[in-house]
């Protein structure tokens, strides 16, 4: 078995300069020292980072990949020490993009990983989230009071969408205090989850409208919030990675939440390929779902990046589950079908600004969009997927 990670990283160099160059970067990312200083000669064949192969780049002939191997003994099981040794120092380095990288078994076997996967949203959304997409909305935007976010979150669990999630620009601001915001939204959310247990809608008996609030700041800014939350019995959790950092959300996020985690790709453009760091990194670190911008909307991603970063949450991984890819960016109501037919039925869909546009008329498009994918139950697109490894809603781990 593989004790060493393999990297590809893309350079920007011609090829006959591509051999130095990888070089240069696997002893960079690796020892970043003279290789001949290192007097240990075990130590030195163990730890420096080694040029595995280079080749022209497939998207760019004029660019040059590297495929480099780095020890696991260098990260043992911490994701932090992961993105440093896939992407440290070279960050620095304006002629390098971090591509693709294979975990040797142990490594992917020490990460967390989804603690709830898709089974675990239908389970806390109830027996109408079974076999079809997912929906999600935001509350925004920021500025507004808490009584006014409640009053939104309201009318979208009356509509029917599964996850009411904060606007990651929402945090503990002055307007809408964390501890404010999150049990007057709560409430609201539970008052319209008992209306539609009390009947009247067939279509949503038993539905249970999720609310995930954004947390932010540091570990213990974060503890309070978490605490808050389960005293209130909050359904889920949205968190930005990049922004509280990688250890922080899958030690304290992933670990004592206790509900699905949802991340946001807020500071995660840097030059790293989106289908690994939104997909099977954050996956890896223990986003349940993973947000990210669809092709078409407010970003530039393409139709492909986005089908990898789906499929990268959804491949099989080790012992992990599947995390839902949450396709998101200036999404309308009338490209559901299109992104199902893309996606498949394990996906969530995230639509905001479109709903809110649409002024009073915001409750009826909502219930349309909650509509369109209760009714999608049966026929979620040619590249549905069975969800391996999520055999059902698991135990806490």
């Amino acid at each position: 078995m593989s004790s060493r990670l393999l990297v590809t990283y893309q350079l920007r160099c011609t090829p006959a300069e591509a051999p130095a160059r990888a070089r240069a970067l696997a002893i960079e990312q690796s020892v970043e020292m003279p290789p001949e200083a290192i007097a240990d000669e075990a130590l030195r064949a163990r730890v420096l980072g080694r040029v595995e192969a280079i080749e022209p780049d497939p998207q760019d002939p004029a660019l040059q990949r590297a495929i480099l191997s780095l020890s696991a003994d260098t990260v043992g099981d911490d994701p932090v020490q992961l993105l440093n040794m896939l992407f440290g120092n070279c960050a620095l380095q304006p002629d390098v993009t971090l591509v693709d990288a294979q975990l040797p078994e142990s490594l992917v076997e020490a990460l967390p990983g989804p603690r709830f996967g898709p089974a675990g949203w239908r389970a806390a959304i109830g027996p109408s989230a079974e076999g079809r997409p997912l929906s999600c909305t935001a509350l925004k935007p920021q500025g507004l009071p808490p009584d006014e976010l409640a009053q939104l979150a309201y009318a979208f669990a009356r509509a029917g969408i599964d996850v009411i999630k904060d606007d990651h620009g929402i945090a503990d601001q002055a307007a809408a205090p964390f501890e404010k915001r999150v049990s007057a939204v709560q409430r609201a959310v539970e008052r319209a989850n008992r209306e539609k247990a009390a009947g009247g809608d067939p279509a949503l008996a038993g539905h249970r409208s999720l609310y995930a609030p954004h947390v932010s700041g540091g570990p213990e800014r974060l503890e309070r919030q978490l605490a808050m939350m389960r005293d209130e019995g909050v359904g889920a959790v949205l968190a930005c990675p990049m922004l509280i950092g990688a250890g922080t959300f899958t030690g304290l996020l992933r670990g004592r939440a206790g509900v699905p985690v949802m991340a946001h790709p807020a500071f995660a453009g840097g030059r790293i390929a989106p289908a690994l760091l939104l997909g099977r990194l954050f996956r890896l670190f223990g986003a349940d779902a993973t947000i990210f911008p669809n092709w078409g909307g407010r970003f530039a991603f393409s139709r492909g990046e986005c089908l990898a970063i789906a499929d990268a949450a959804r491949e099989p991984l080790g012992r992990h589950l599947p995390a839902l890819p949450v396709p998101a960016g200036g999404m309308r109501v009338e490209r559901c079908r299109e992104m199902l037919d893309a996606f498949g039925p394990d996906t969530m869909l995230l639509i905001g600004g479109d709903l809110l546009a649409a002024g009073p008329a915001m409750p009826a498009r909502a219930a349309a969009f909650a509509s369109a994918l209760r009714a999608a139950r049966d026929s979620g697109g040619a590249r549905a997927k069975p969800a391996s490894g999520d055999p059902g809603h698991p135990a806490a781990a």
